[in-house]
């Protein structure tokens, strides 16, 4: 596995960790539909909150969230109404970003943005 591969597998099993600590119910991991992937599926109360993950080695390019494009937010949100469609889901959504920065000799940086984005909007 390459190396930005094994980054990303480990931002998204910190990121799905750091959901839990915080009392999200992960639903679903690396969910795909045709060329897009939601990274983590989670439920909290009653909403289903689509996570997309973002990890990096370091900040030098600026901050992992702003790597979510909007390109990015058009197939996210076709996956999750995809989702919803195939579960039969109803009733609230959102849509978040988590983003994971690897220190260097220092524990990583979690950062959770609840209701990030909601696709559509500009």
């Amino acid at each position: 596995m390459a190396v930005h591969n094994e980054l990303g597998e480990l931002g998204e099993r910190l990121a799905a960790n750091f959901l839990q600590a915080a009392g999200y119910t992960i639903v679903e991991r690396n969910w795909r539909v045709n060329r897009a992937e939601i990274d983590i599926i989670a439920r909290t109360g009653e909403t289903l909150v689509f996570v997309e993950v973002k990890t990096r080695s370091s900040k030098h390019f600026g901050p992992p969230e702003l790597f979510v494009t909007k390109r990015k937010m058009r197939l996210l949100a076709g996956a999750a109404a995809a989702y919803m469609q195939a579960v039969g889901h109803e009733w609230a959504l959102r849509f978040d970003v988590v983003t994971v920065v690897m220190g260097q000799g220092r524990a990583p940086e979690v950062v959770h943005f609840e209701d990030a984005f909601f696709p559509g909007l500009p």
